[in-house]
C-alpha cells in the first residue's frame, strides 16, 4: 500500500530551484533582473531593486533545493 510517505519526492521543486538559481547567477553576469510587476530593473540605474530581485531568485532557489534534499 502507497501512502504519501513512501512516494517518490518531489523533483519538480528540485528543478524550479536550480532554474531560480540559474536565473539568479545569470541576472548577476548581464546586469538586469526581472522584478515581479515591475519589469526589468538594471543594475546600474536602481541598485536596491535590483539586488533585491537577484536576492529574492537566490533565497527561492536555495530554500527549494534544501526543502527537496531534506525531504
Amino acid at each position: 500500500m502507497n501512502t504519501w510517505h513512501s512516494q517518490q519526492p518531489p523533483y519538480i521543486l528540485a528543478v524550479v530551484g536550480l532554474l531560480s538559481l540559474l536565473a539568479a547567477s545569470v541576472f548577476t553576469f548581464t546586469g538586469r533582473a526581472w522584478v515581479r510587476f515591475n519589469g526589468w530593473v538594471y543594475r546600474a540605474k536602481e541598485p536596491r531593486e535590483y539586488w533585491g530581485g537577484v536576492a529574492a531568485y537566490g533565497v527561492v532557489g536555495v530554500a527549494l533545493v534544501a526543502y527537496y534534499l531534506m525531504r
